[in-house]
């Protein structure tokens, strides 16, 4: 009987060699020896390679005899795969990744927008490194060489720990103590007692940033071209310059810094047509969504490397000593939980548990919603602006055919009938291209949103893998639940703050762009009609 395992954790495969598995999906094993920490076998649909063995638990199936001699099967044990203590040695230290995207030689030449980041941060959600995997694997009719070559070749650049994200943020160092830093009055992260259960400490001081229409500008005496944008805070009043790779540079730098912090995704890039209108205009109403964001969040909004994009000028010195400060920021991985400044009053760890348990099921149904949502309206947008406007300008054109053969009649009473005819035609023509131009003023901006906070649902599966597994580790050391428990509950303070700023956010934002779409909706509908009442007024004119 083949081998089998059930899975525990979703994994998504990332690497060339792996698979990816589900939560209670049942995989086959090619064998029970771990390479490096992984195993081999075939997912539900078929698709064979590796994945983290701490990830299943095989299923054994016992065989007894009973009293008659007759062999029975017992129940099914499962025996789970403990990570060992090599793979979860991640300190402080791994937890950090200071980085630099670019030279500092020359802080907007030398970025490339096409160019491969070195040693790019890995933060939430972003891809571990690859490793190299043996081309010959052992599979079903491997030998043990074989598997003993693929052994030794394979390369596991991650860590394999049933909370990895948990560790890759720096919350088992954290919880475990072995965070260690200075922290400064002005790098606390206060979170308080709301009326809805811990909050983000309010913006004493809220401003917003506008983003200007982006210009070309070249360099390198025009042989290269790029897109500039001008950010106007209004906390200072003064424009800045700033390319998208700065966007990008500044965004791997947030989620390096806040590991339980959603940091709104940026809008794509985009390899071709770079400089064309319409990818322009959607670039720029995407970075207005994500600085609204931004700027709308007490915590991202003031931190220093975030200001030091929005406020340093055209002084280059000045731009290399910020980003290398921001690059070398010790506040991270494990030190980031150190600044959280918690309430006094403890919370009930069940209770978290199950918020967050509560929370998750919100996120995955919201976020099936949003792709039902997005593929209607997307396609009623479609239908607008082709067979809508198509059947229209149809109907407009058989009633100008009908007036032209009206007026073959030389009757002189009959000539305002025809006009009016006429131009009931032109109104359907008219009302065509209404249709046609109307999914920009209503269903795009709602496809906007969606997009922007897909991106947020896709954040959240790793904050909370961060929260539940300083839960687990609480559970699992019971004598040791003095300063550890108080730890959890700054990790889990730090979280429901985060979530409690989610919802409010949402609320805001969904609140005013349906109530922009319906606007959008009354104004196209009572220009439709005054379109009608137009072309009605012409037959009382002809009379």
């Amino acid at each position: 009987m083949a081998l089998r395992a059930k899975v525990l954790y979703d994994f998504h495969s990332e690497n060339p060699g792996e698979i990816s598995i589900a939560e209670n999906e049942v995989v086959t094993l090619f064998s029970e020896e771990e390479l490096e920490g992984w195993l081999e076998g075939e997912n539900s649909r078929g698709e064979a390679g590796l994945f983290p063995a701490s990830y299943v638990e095989i299923i054994r199936d016992h065989i007894t005899s009973n009293n008659n001699g007759l062999s029975l099967p017992q129940a099914k044990v499962q025996t789970s795969y403990t990570p060992s203590q090599s793979q979860r040695g991640f300190g402080a230290d791994s937890s950090s990744f200071h980085t630099s995207q670019g030279s500092d030689d020359d802080w907007d030449d030398e970025w490339d927008d096409n160019s491969p980041v070195a040693n790019a941060p890995q933060g939430l959600g972003s891809s571990p490194p690859l490793h190299p995997i043996a081309t010959s694997l052992p599979g079903r009719g491997s030998t043990p060489q074989h598997q003993q070559q693929a052994k030794s070749s394979a390369t596991v650049g991650r860590n394999l720990n049933r909370f990895s994200t948990f560790v890759k943020s720096g919350g088992e160092a954290f919880l475990l103590g072995e965070a260690s830093a200075f922290v400064k009055d002005g790098d606390r992260i206060c979170v308080v007692m709301g009326k809805h259960g811990p909050e983000w400490q309010e913006d004493p001081y809220p401003f917003t940033c506008t983003i200007d229409d982006p210009t070309k500008q070249t360099k390198f005496k025009g042989m290269k071209s790029y897109m500039s944008y001008g950010l106007t805070p209004t906390h200072t009043n003064v424009q800045v310059n700033r390319r998208y790779k700065h966007f990008d540079w500044l965004y791997a730098r947030l989620v390096e810094r806040f590991p339980v912090i959603s940091v709104p995704h940026l809008p794509e890039k985009q390899a071709t047509g770079r400089f064309e209108e319409d990818f322009l205009s959607k670039r720029r109403k995407g970075l207005i969504w994500w600085m609204n964001h931004m700027t709308s969040h007490p915590v991202l909004a003031h931190c220093d490397v975030f200001q030091h994009f929005l406020t340093c000028g055209a002084d280059e010195k000045a731009w290399k000593q910020g980003k290398r400060k921001a690059e070398r920021d010790e506040l991270v991985g494990a030190n980031f939980f150190l600044t959280i400044s918690p309430p006094s009053v403890p919370l009930d760890l069940q209770e978290v548990e199950n918020k967050i348990e509560g929370f998750k099921a919100f996120t995955k149904k919201m976020d099936e919603n949003i792709v039902v949502v997005n593929t209607s309206i997307n396609e009623f947008a479609r239908k607008q602006m082709s067979g809508f406007k198509k059947e229209y300008q149809k109907v407009g054109q058989s009633f100008k055919y009908l007036a032209q053969a009206f007026e073959l009649d030389q009757q002189v009473y009959s000539v305002g009938l025809n006009k009016a005819i006429s131009y009931t035609g032109e109104a359907y023509e008219a009302i065509g291209e209404y249709f046609a131009e109307q999914p920009r003023q209503d269903l795009d901006p709602i496809s906007d949103l969606l997009d922007l906070y897909k991106g947020h649902l896709s954040n959240f599966p790793d904050i909370i893998h961060v929260q539940k597994g300083a839960l687990t580790k609480v559970k699992d050391c019971p004598k040791q639940e003095g300063e550890l428990h108080d730890r959890c509950n700054i990790i889990s303070f730090a979280t429901l703050a985060e979530i409690q700023h989610f919802h409010r956010t949402r609320v805001r934002d969904f609140r005013s762009q349906m109530q922009h779409h319906l606007r959008q909706q009354i104004s196209f509908f009572q220009k439709i009609t005054a379109k009608l009442e137009d072309a009605l007024q012409r037959y009382d004119d002809d009379q």
